[in-house]
């Protein structure tokens, strides 16, 4: 498998994970990154874990009744250094007994990766792109605007 498919299966497993309720999998993605939320920039995973923990409704189910689809993947891969940048989409689609299905919100992932001992991770993500907010009150613990 080439690196941009790893790439690429990276941005879904995130998809993935948040989708499944798995916060502590999703933060662990990013056990070697930096993310920027906020305006500022968080490192490793135990700032992200705690920003979802706070942040995401998780339901009796033991998910956000969410589904992350992301789109038009652009990754650009400098096999040499052994580092990698991606441009993303994402749209979250929900679902919940008090929403019917709809697009909740949608956005842009900004990514960087760094392959180690062959195995390619994040090493900094953009969540600062967020484009379109809908309904978010059955998703977000907390009251967002666009």
């Amino acid at each position: 498998m080439g690196a941009e498919t790893r790439i690429k299966n990276l941005l879904y497993r995130y998809a993935e994970l948040m989708d499944a309720g798995d916060l502590e999998g999703v933060a662990a993605l990013f056990s070697r990154a930096r993310t920027k939320t906020g305006g500022k920039w968080l490192e490793g995973s135990e700032p992200m874990l705690a920003l979802w923990r706070a942040n995401v409704r998780i339901y009796p189910c033991g998910t956000p009744r969410t589904k992350h689809v992301i789109t038009n993947a652009i990754v650009e891969v400098d096999e040499e250094a052994g580092t990698a940048t991606s441009r993303s989409y994402y749209t979250v689609l929900q679902a919940t007994p008090d929403l019917p299905l709809q697009v909740i919100c949608a956005g842009r992932y900004h990514d960087a990766f760094v392959r180690e001992n062959g195995e390619w991770h994040f090493s900094e993500r953009d969540y600062s792109l967020f484009d379109l907010a809908g309904d978010l009150s059955q998703h977000l613990l907390i009251p967002v605007s666009a």
